[in-house]
């Protein structure tokens, strides 16, 4: 039966503002009390349609109008003193609103049981920064089953076959970083990049051939050749202890695919300083990295999964997507606006950062990476483990993705995400836009 307000509670919550306590947002919760033999019943709507809920009396008389997410209902005044995202709307053509498949799945206040939710696949992924402190991306083939289109990390699946034993799914090794984790996230880069992490009998960096490397790129690919033989084969061994844990996201279970991805950091090695007195340009996305790091430029791998692979600073991916002008999802806008803040550009290309500055950056990220946020319970960046809930609209549109938890699968194992940040983007058929980085306390 349709419900109106009188037939609602709302339990209400007051933000307040700049020390102003005549300007605050309401937090309304629209539960539905049903006497039952034994007790009244509780049911708490996800939508305003659902109860026929058109507003509530509040503040000095006016009428607000708001939306109900997850038990989270956001209500539209003037704007406040909690800034533009404080400010939320309301849903129109009666309490609903067209989203595309990927909105709707996000936003979703829908949590599968255990028997209904997709199993996460186990991935893995890496941030690989260059002798110069850039990050590589890839661009995604539009026909990609996974972020067509975007921009991402190198990264892919575990196998069984090229990786050794993979953790059974009711191990609690699953989600944990692991051997299978490392050799897929190498394989994955030279598979998709060129880029062969493996060290020589001496500890540098395994150099080998054009040729040969695109031999074995298309061998390990198609499944023809074994990864870890082939480079052992060439004297070699995979360099997995250079990997760096940086959190691991796990699919919302609400959503038909999902994964639990092991995200690490990787330093190529510095470049060795220039014996010339002129110093040399830092390098582009499309120039090469120096040979003294023996690292081959990143290239795409033939079409099959990518078009394009780039070095590039950290902040100019950063302001690409900004501009809309390239597709990034929410765990890699993320990561790289965590990264940002340490690795600062050279001012001008014509001066580069010398190595002590360069490796200045990389120990600061070092020492980030085993800190916390406040609330996290004692786990370290390196640690985290995020699950992106959707949990509010903004006035404009924009999703808005908690990333304090951890997902179903690890529900109070005591290893928790980002409570303190939230990711804003607007889900559209091509991909999430206008993606941005916020803290929490700022818009809710």
């Amino acid at each position: 039966m349709p419900m109106n307000v009188t037939n609602c509670l709302a339990t209400r919550q007051l933000i307040l503002g700049n020390g102003n306590r005549n300007r605050y947002d309401t937090f309304l919760k629209i539960v539905l009390l049903r006497q039952v033999r034994g007790g009244p019943k509780t049911r708490v709507y996800s939508s305003l349609s659902d109860c026929n809920w058109r507003g509530c009396e509040e503040g000095q008389g006016r009428r607000r109008e708001g939306v109900v997410l997850g038990g989270l209902s956001v209500l539209a005044g003037g704007r406040d003193s909690l800034g533009e995202l404080g400010n939320l709307g309301r849903l129109g053509n009666r309490g609903r609103a067209t989203m595309t498949d990927l909105k709707k799945q996000y936003m979703s206040t829908k949590t599968p049981d255990r028997k209904e939710r997709v199993e996460p696949r186990p991935s893995a992924s890496i941030l690989l920064l260059s002798p110069t402190n850039e990050i590589l991306l890839l661009h995604r083939v539009q026909t990609s089953s996974s972020f067509p289109s975007a921009h991402v990390f190198p990264g892919g699946n575990l196998s069984a076959v090229q990786d050794g034993p993979i953790p059974d799914p009711s191990s609690e090794e699953r989600h944990v970083d692991g051997l299978a984790y490392r050799m897929a996230a190498i394989r994955e880069c030279f598979e998709e990049s060129g880029i062969l992490l493996a060290r020589d009998k001496e500890g540098g960096m395994l150099d080998v051939g054009t040729e040969e490397r695109e031999r074995a790129r298309r061998g390990v690919h198609g499944g023809e050749l074994g990864f870890k033989g082939w480079v052992e084969g060439l004297g070699g061994c995979v360099d997995c202890d250079s990997l760096i844990p940086f959190t691991r996201w796990i699919t919302p279970p609400n959503l038909p695919k999902r994964f639990t991805t092991q995200m690490y950091i990787y330093f190529l090695p510095l470049s060795s300083p220039s014996p010339s007195p002129s110093p040399s340009p830092t390098p582009t996305p499309t120039s090469p990295i120096p040979s003294s790091a023996t690292i081959p430029v990143p290239t795409p791998d033939g079409g099959l999964e990518h078009t394009t692979a780039a070095f590039a600073p950290a902040s100019h991916w950063l302001t690409l997507a900004g501009k809309n002008e390239i597709i990034l999802f929410p765990p890699q806008y993320y990561l790289m606006h965590l990264l940002s803040p340490f690795l600062s550009p050279p001012s001008s290309p014509s001066s580069p950062l010398d190595t002590t500055n360069l490796q200045s950056q990389r120990n600061a990220i070092l020492t980030f990476l085993h800190t916390d946020t406040s609330g996290g319970n004692n786990v370290k960046w390196a640690d985290k483990v995020i699950s992106p809930k959707g949990i509010m609209m903004t006035r404009d549109g924009k999703s808005v993705l908690g990333l304090g938890g951890s997902g179903p699968e690890l529900e109070g194992k005591g290893r928790v995400g980002d409570g303190e940040r939230v990711v804003v983007c607007r889900f559209e058929k091509g991909g999430p836009r206008d993606v941005g980085v916020r803290l929490r306390r700022e818009v809710l």
